[in-house]
């Protein structure tokens, strides 16, 4: 009777055929995982090429500085001119009459009780010629480093500008200049427009001399492009609102309290410098600002004309 060794199950299986060997069975081939088998994933780090991870977190922006709120009250000389026509049609030809006479008379005070006011004074005359004696009022050059200085003309300090002029200069070169002390002279010519070129309704060239659109604009003589009149803008009117309090000095404001014009660079801060001017006029075709300096100046400080001519 012949011995048969029994075999197992596993003795039984068929190897799988290797598609490189010719059809010979392979021990080395490995079997497919099954689907219970858990399969292990190495996270992608975010540096890996090729996979887009998480943004980076972006640093919050900065809040911008909110804007004041306008209280800038209206000069005095255009409320005036419109009172002006409705007060003088109710006034009687009479009343004005004496007024003007009683005005006339002279007042003669003995000179025991005649105020300090009315005692000669002793000026010093700066080396422009002025004497002082113009109206007063407070002018404000600020901007952008970079970008085109502003100068706005106000009454006073807490009122609406009355000019608004953009010189061809950057900020930055005419502070400069003024900050070095001497004489800075600012010269701004426009052309005299000729009675036929005038509207019929004009009268013959109405328009005020700083009312005028465009200048060419000087500096210590030297031409630097053009000034122009615009109308104030928010950014106008919140420096104004921000320096209501201030009569004289010079600073930084933020710099989105006013908005940079396009092409240039705001580089974060708005620069200013204000001063008392005395306006004095000279015919319709001639203006002039000098700036005051302050008592105790050292040396007098910096000397600063504007002149205003139609030629």
């Amino acid at each position: 009777m012949p011995f048969t060794t029994p075999t197992s199950p596993m003795s039984r299986a068929t190897p799988p055929l290797s598609p490189t060997c010719g059809g010979t069975p392979s021990r080395l081939a490995v079997a497919p995982a099954s689907p219970s088998t858990p399969q292990c994933a190495i996270p992608a780090s975010p540096h890996t090429p090729g996979r887009t991870g998480a943004s980076t977190p972006q640093p919050p922006a900065t809040p911008r500085t909110p804007r004041p709120e306008i209280t800038l009250r209206q000069p005095s000389s255009k409320a005036s001119q419109k009172r002006a026509p409705a007060a003088a049609r109710k006034r009687p030809r009479a009343l004005r009459a004496i007024r003007a006479l009683l005005r006339s008379l002279p007042l003669i005070a003995p000179a025991a009780c005649r105020p300090a006011s009315a005692l000669p004074r002793r000026y010093t005359r700066p080396h422009d010629g002025h004497e002082g004696g113009g109206a007063r009022v407070t002018g404000t050059f600020y901007g952008h480093r970079r970008a085109r200085i502003t100068l706005a003309v106000q009454e006073r300090p807490g009122s609406l500008p009355s000019l608004v002029l953009e010189l061809g200069v950057p900020t930055g070169k005419l502070m400069q200049e003024i900050s070095t002390g001497g004489h800075v002279r600012i010269a701004l010519e426009c052309e005299k427009k000729s009675k036929k070129s005038s509207p019929p309704e004009g009268g013959g060239g109405g328009v005020s001399l700083l009312e005028e659109a465009m200048w060419t604009a000087y500096v210590n003589g030297r031409r630097v492009g053009y000034a122009v009149r615009r109308e104030a803008t928010d950014g106008d009117l919140a420096v104004m609102q921000l320096l209501s309090t201030v009569s004289v000095g010079a600073g930084v404001l933020p710099g989105d309290v006013v908005d940079a014009p396009a092409g240039a660079e705001a580089d974060g801060e708005v620069t200013y410098m204000r001063a008392g001017f005395d306006r004095v006029i000279g015919s319709k075709d001639s203006e002039s600002f000098y700036m005051v300096n302050p008592e105790g100046a050292a040396g007098g400080g910096t000397e600063l004309s504007i002149f205003f001519v139609r030629v």
